[in-house]
């Protein structure tokens, strides 16, 4: 391996590689703030309006292992400039799109450079910091940033919306991208994994198109689970996942080694971060049509409103990392999904003319409190055990559990939120009060999957303290592992 980047210049790689972790981050939550403008400009239905979150999503976490494996052997430094060029025009092509498809295509594109890019930074700043206090602050650095992208971009995408267009929701990642790729050609140093490399394409192929044939299943669900478009496409995605298993058993170098995941506690892990996934990109998507559509705030005011569950996760942050070595992290992996649960509860009683402070706020709260209890422990857990060699493909399914998660939660939650829509129309009720209806359904079933996920947590986060508590790794750093 070759490539090292010393004295001051490290700094400069830090801040580059920083700058591009926050748009990629960002970009998963910039465009929900926009996209009630985007939908009547664009003229979407509800089930476009949600594939515009989905494509990201979806190609994102399918392609995220692939990303890492095209880095390490292609050249780090050289994917990672690729995908912020690709990524930057597929954020033009978005900005400038005419219809609800190219949206959803460019969306798409930005999924794809995106699970070029990120990877392709971790590598570089693990490569760039190998040790000692250095490394644990550049790590620190990139992991707050990450987690802060999120609020970052909804109030962005807020500001953008409210006092430009929504088009600047993707056209403002032009600057993130001509400040990151003249800044990666002069302080970045190339660098490769050596000895014989394969790519597992057909590993490749069959995961993407297998997850991808599932969420469509899933998005057309509201013409019923019966009808054949749903049983052919849910049934076509199961055969492609089982393919994709049974190609991972024989290849030489798999795309995902099963040994990462068939591990009790590691599945679970996965597990909760997919459900963790599917009410952070699906559920609280609802939430923001709530305060503008039904509530009629601006975009800047909804775009706050959301930030409020952030701020509460960064608060609770510290506190939970303080007890995680005295009663370790099973406690917090069982409670946490019920706390987040009580939240979304709380939330499935809104009203129309309900007030934010009293109907919404204290739900953020409880849900800001549980997911910190989660975060903390879960990346911690999803590398326990893990050799180093699985180090990188066992971070990476972290972020794709967490980005496809999300994309089929969203597929499931809008044929929730339509049928109950339907319902509510049907019976009579205004249209303010049928909207509301459907988003009080979604934060339900939320709740639902996130009391699944702390029955998870108690049959497969099971063993001795010590092997569950969080240890130090010579691959990624747990806390870096968390791409958004």
């Amino acid at each position: 391996m070759s490539g090292t980047v010393r004295g001051t210049s490290r700094r400069w790689v830090l801040a580059v590689l920083s700058l591009t972790q926050l748009v990629v981050v960002l970009d998963g939550t910039i465009v929900s703030i926009a996209l009630p403008q985007a939908q009547h400009e664009l003229g979407m239905t509800d089930g476009q309006r949600q594939w515009v979150v989905t494509a990201y999503a979806l190609v994102f976490g399918a392609l995220l292992l692939l990303g890492g494996r095209v880095a390490d052997y292609w050249g780090r430094k050289r994917t990672f400039l690729v995908g912020l060029v690709g990524f930057g025009v597929a954020s033009v092509f978005g900005g400038l799109s005419q219809s609800g498809l190219e949206l959803v295509i460019a969306r798409g594109l930005q999924g794809l450079f995106a699970a070029l890019l990120a990877p392709a930074a971790l590598a570089l700043l693990t490569i760039t910091f190998a040790s000692g206090r250095d490394r644990n602050t550049a790590f620190a650095v990139f992991g707050t940033i990450g987690g802060g992208g999120a609020a970052v971009g909804l109030v962005l995408g807020g500001v953008l919306t409210e006092f430009a267009s929504w088009r600047w929701c993707l056209l403002v990642n032009v600057f993130f991208v001509v400040v990151g790729l003249i800044a990666g050609i002069l302080v970045l140093t190339e660098s490769k994994a050596s000895g014989d490399n394969r790519y597992d394409v057909w590993g490749a192929v069959t995961v993407t198109l297998g997850l991808g044939s599932l969420v469509y299943g899933f998005s057309i669900a509201e013409e019923g689970w019966g009808s054949p478009g749903t049983i052919g496409f849910l049934a076509l995605g199961v055969v492609l996942l089982v393919t994709f298993v049974w190609i991972e058993t024989r290849v030489a170098q798999p795309l995902l080694p099963l040994r990462v995941v068939l591990d009790r506690v590691r599945g679970g892990a996965f597990l909760i971060q997919a459900i963790v996934g599917s009410v952070l990109i699906g559920a609280t998507l609802y939430l923001t049509f709530h305060f503008q559509i039904v509530m009629g705030m601006e975009p800047l005011a909804a775009g706050l409103a959301n930030v409020a569950m952030t701020v509460v996760i960064l608060l609770v942050v510290p506190v939970v990392t303080r007890f995680l070595s005295v009663i370790g992290p099973r406690p917090f992996m069982i409670a946490g999904p019920l706390i987040a649960a009580g939240g979304l509860l709380y939330l499935s009683f809104i009203t129309p003319d309900g007030s934010y402070w009293t109907q919404v706020l204290p739900a953020l709260a409880l849900l800001g409190i549980g997911l910190a209890m989660i975060f903390v422990p879960l990346q911690n857990l999803a590398l326990t055990g893990v050799a180093a060699h699985d180090a990188g493909a066992a971070s990476a399914t972290v972020n794709s559990a967490m980005q496809i998660g999300g994309s089929i939660g969203l597929s499931v939650f809008t044929v929730v939120y339509v049928g109950a829509l339907d319902g509510s129309l049907a019976a009579g009720s205004p249209q303010l009060q049928a909207l509301t209806d459907g988003y009080a359904a979604v934060f339900a079933a939320a709740a639902v999957a996130l009391v699944v996920a702390s029955l998870i947590a108690v049959f497969l986060i099971r063993g001795k303290e010590d092997e569950l508590q969080p240890q130090p790794h010579d691959g990624v750093p747990a806390f870096a592992a968390h791409l958004g």
